[in-house]
């Protein structure tokens, strides 16, 4: 026995010095943790047990001889602040982190026992791509990868952490996943590299430029979340946890919040909104003063600027955030604008987190590039996400909800819970001035004081068309509410339709128009 224990050290300690102590010094040179590290950061202390350590890596049919235990995969369980989570980091300093045969089974193996288990799956990718040498049987383990992460979806989280290249097709594993994090300088993403471009196309491009951090989280909207370095962004993972729930079949549990916080009343939010309904101003401010402290979390917050998305808590209790930005475009919905929020509230729905919208929207965004590019098509997904969700949906209209804009944004009419106003909203189909520019283009023409008469009419306008009341009146708004109390508001209305239960007409799913 105490020979065969001797080899089980020695084995145990050959298969977790992966590529051997030159190539991790490789790895540590690039700025870059091995893939045990990156646990290390991510896993509580001294919970990780691993899994499949001395699987060894298939034969290579051509090229150099080696086999490797574990084939370039750290994988297993752990926790991350006390909850279950199930892992797989890929090892740079074997083969590049390649994917093989063995390599993909251990990941299938993780992503299936994720599902069946219902907790989280996270992906830590530092890879080369498909193992060359090993031909076709390495694109089918992709392909086995990419449908576990289908059946896994909108079942338990999914979660990668690109800390390193991924090219080719193992991009679309982190693109079928829930959330993906980036750091900068060291991450890059592209089914295309630049080699290839060069020889194609003669272009000249670097990886930054092609697919970094920057490009994924401000131009593609592929990364969710950028970090300056690994340990930050692990620990932003760790910080994402703590808002979402570990499957679909549960909820996610309540912070503590006192009586005193619950019933908070911010001044403050009186004076946000500008006199002028032509002013910007930052739909943040209105987020942190009515969630509880220090509990936003934003998601995608460099793209699509024009729309806020994000978690945050309310009493305690984890809540799915839209919120239009009239800081930028105006807080005009376009494509990309549409395409985060819709992501974004399916995945609320998925896993029962309510969500609360915050609407102060003039239209979509004009012009020949929108529309070339699909913003029926786009906004149309903004439309199916929310008539789609089941879960509790408040809305509150801070200023302005006009045309079409207003019918994407959660309205009554969209299924709706609960619709707050502030005195400051506006229900119309389009402002003031262009609608009695339309309306009223007789009487202005041959009025003696134009400007004046144009003055009058939009007052009118805004006293008797544009305002809540209208609305109210119609039930389109159930409340026209101080701003202050905002809050103890949409408190009141979470613990009551908390056990809201809604059934879809029965179907295959529906066909988003993707």
């Amino acid at each position: 026995m105490k020979k065969r224990i001797e080899k089980l050290r020695g084995l145990t300690s050959k298969a977790k010095l992966g590529g051997g102590a030159l190539a991790i010094e490789k790895q540590h040179e690039k700025g870059k943790l091995t893939a045990r590290e990156r646990l290390e950061v991510l896993l509580d202390d001294g919970s990780f047990r691993e899994l499949g350590l001395f699987i060894k890596s298939s034969p290579l049919p051509i090229g150099e001889k080696k086999e490797f235990l574990g084939d370039g995969l750290v994988a297993g369980f752990g926790k991350i602040n006390g909850r279950r989570v199930l892992v797989y980091s890929q090892d740079f300093t074997v083969m590049g982190g390649s994917l093989g045969e063995r390599h993909a089974e251990k990941i299938v193996k993780i992503i299936q026992t994720g599902r069946k288990v219902g907790v989280p799956v996270i992906a830590i990718q530092d890879s080369g791509g498909a193992r060359i040498q090993e031909g076709v049987v390495s694109l089918a383990g992709y392909a086995s990868i990419f449908k576990e992460n289908t059946l896994s979806s909108g079942v338990v989280p999914q979660i990668a952490c690109i800390l390193g290249p991924c090219a080719g097709g193992a991009v679309y594993s982190p693109g079928l996943m829930d959330f993906v994090f980036m750091t900068k300088g060291t991450s890059h993403m592209f089914l295309t590299g630049p080699d290839v471009i060069k020889t194609v196309l003669h272009e000249e491009v670097t990886f930054e430029d092609l697919g970094g951090a920057s490009v994924h989280t401000q131009k593609s909207g592929v990364s969710h979340f950028v970090s300056e370095n690994e340990v930050e962004c692990l620990k932003s993972v760790r910080e994402l946890l703590n808002y979402i729930p570990s499957n679909n079949k549960i909820h996610q549990s309540r912070k503590d919040s006192s009586v005193k916080d619950i019933q908070r009343r911010e001044n403050k939010l009186r004076e946000i909104i500008p006199d002028s309904s032509d002013k910007p101003y930052d739909m943040k401010e209105i987020l942190y003063l009515v969630l509880d402290d220090d509990s936003f979390f934003e998601v995608q917050s460099s793209w699509a600027k024009n729309i806020v998305v994000g978690f945050g808590r309310l009493d305690g209790y984890t809540v799915g955030i839209i919120a239009n930005q009239p800081n930028v475009l105006a807080g005009c919905l376009d494509s990309d604008a549409c395409n985060k929020s819709a992501r974004f509230i399916r995945f609320c729905d998925s896993f029962n987190i309510p969500v609360v919208s915050f609407v102060d929207v003039p239209g979509f965004l004009p012009g020949k590039d929108q529309e070339h590019q699909g913003i029926i098509r786009h906004g149309a997904k903004l439309l199916h996400a929310y008539s789609e969700c089941t879960v509790p949906l408040l809305t509150v209209v801070t200023r302005k909800a006009y045309g079409g804009a207003y019918c994407v944004m959660a309205p009554k009419q969209l299924g709706a819970d609960l619709n707050l106003a502030w005195p400051s909203a506006e229900f119309a189909v389009m402002g003031a001035e262009g609608a009695i520019n339309i309306i009223f283009r007789k009487d202005i023409k041959n009025a003696k004081d134009k400007d004046e008469k144009r003055k009058d009419l939009i007052h009118d306008y805004e006293t008797n068309i544009a305002t809540p009341y209208i609305a109210a009146e119609r039930g389109y708004v159930d409340e026209v509410v101080d701003p202050i109390d905002t809050r103890p508001k949409l408190i009141e209305a979470l613990r009551f339709f908390k056990s809201k239960r809604e059934k879809m007409p029965p179907r295959k799913h529906g066909n988003i128009p993707l």
